[in-house]
C-alpha cells in the first residue's frame, strides 16, 4: 500500500511538471506579403507625384510568428519546438521584456515598423535621385511590426518607379525578372542593410509560399545556412546597391556575380 501511495504521489508530481508553464516563447514561420502587390486589400505601397511601371514577379517581406504573452508552454511543448528546426525556443523576456505591457510592446514594434518605412522610402528616393518634396510613397502593411521589412520595402519602390535598377525613374524591366523573391533586412536612410534576427525562420516562410531567391544580410548568412530550404538561394547583401546589383546579376544570369552565403 505504502509502494502503491508513493508511485501515485511521484505520478503526480511528475505530470504536474510536465504540465508546469515555463518561462518561454516559441516562434515559427510567419506570413510572407509582396510589397509589389496587396496585403488585406490593401496596396502595400502606394506613389504619387510620380508615374509608376506595372511589375511583375514578387519581392516578399517575411515574418515569424511567436506565441502571445500569456500563452506560456509546457514541458511538452517546449521539447517538442525546441527538437523541430521549423520553431525556435527563446526566453520569454526576449520577446516580451518584463516591466512593459503588452501594449508597450506592441507601441515599440510598430514604432519601429514606422521608422524601417520612413528609412525605405528616404533610401529607394535616394537612390533614383527623386525630391522626397515632390514624390510622396505610402506604405501600408496591417499587423506587422518590427524594422526587418526595410529592405524589402525599399526594394518594391525601387521596382514601381525604375525597374532595372539604373537608378533612373521611369525605366524598363524589372528587378525581379518574373521571379519570386523573398527577403529581410533593416534598412537606413542611405541604403545600408542591418542584421534583424530570425533569419532561419523567415526562409522557411520564403519557401513556403514560393520564394526562390532569398535577401538575406551578410552578417547573418551563417544563421540562414541553418537547413536552408532545399531549392532556396541565399544571397547575401549589405545595401541597396548590392541587392539590386544581385537581382540584375540574376536577370542576366550572370552567376559569377551573384553572392552566395
Amino acid at each position: 500500500m505504502r509502494l502503491v501511495i508513493c508511485a501515485a504521489l511521484v505520478a503526480a508530481l511528475l505530470l504536474v511538471a510536465f504540465l508546469a508553464r515555463l518561462p518561454f516563447a516559441i516562434e515559427q514561420p510567419g506570413i510572407t506579403a509582396d510589397t509589389l502587390g496587396s496585403h488585406n486589400g490593401q496596396r502595400v505601397i502606394t506613389v504619387t507625384g510620380h508615374s509608376t511601371r506595372p511589375t511583375v514577379g514578387n519581392l516578399r517581406m517575411t515574418t515569424i510568428e511567436v506565441t502571445g504573452p500569456d500563452d506560456l508552454p509546457n514541458v511538452s511543448q517546449v521539447f517538442h519546438a525546441w527538437w523541430d528546426p521549423a520553431r525556435a525556443v527563446v526566453p520569454h523576456e526576449q520577446v516580451y521584456p518584463s516591466g512593459q505591457s503588452v501594449e508597450q510592446v506592441n507601441q515599440i514594434n510598430q514604432q519601429a515598423m514606422t521608422e524601417s518605412q520612413n528609412s525605405a522610402v528616404a533610401a529607394a528616393l535616394g537612390y533614383l535621385h527623386l525630391n522626397p518634396a515632390q514624390v510622396k510613397v505610402t506604405l501600408r502593411l496591417a499587423d506587422v511590426g518590427g524594422p526587418s521589412a526595410g529592405l524589402m520595402f525599399t526594394l518594391g519602390i525601387v521596382d514601381q518607379l525604375d525597374g532595372n535598377g539604373t537608378g533612373k525613374a521611369g525605366a524598363a524591366g524589372d528587378l525581379t525578372n518574373g521571379q519570386n523573391v523573398a527577403g529581410t533586412g533593416e534598412i537606413d536612410d542611405s541604403g545600408n542593410v542591418g542584421a534583424v534576427g530570425g533569419v532561419a525562420l523567415k526562409t522557411r516562410a520564403a519557401a513556403r509560399d514560393g520564394a526562390t531567391v532569398f535577401l538575406v544580410p551578410r552578417s547573418e548568412c551563417s544563421d540562414a545556412k541553418v537547413d536552408t530550404p532545399k531549392g532556396l538561394l541565399l544571397v547575401p547583401v549589405e545595401t541597396l546597391n548590392q541587392a539590386v546589383g544581385a537581382l540584375k546579376a540574376l536577370q542576366n544570369h550572370d552567376a559569377a556575380n551573384v553572392p552566395h552565403c
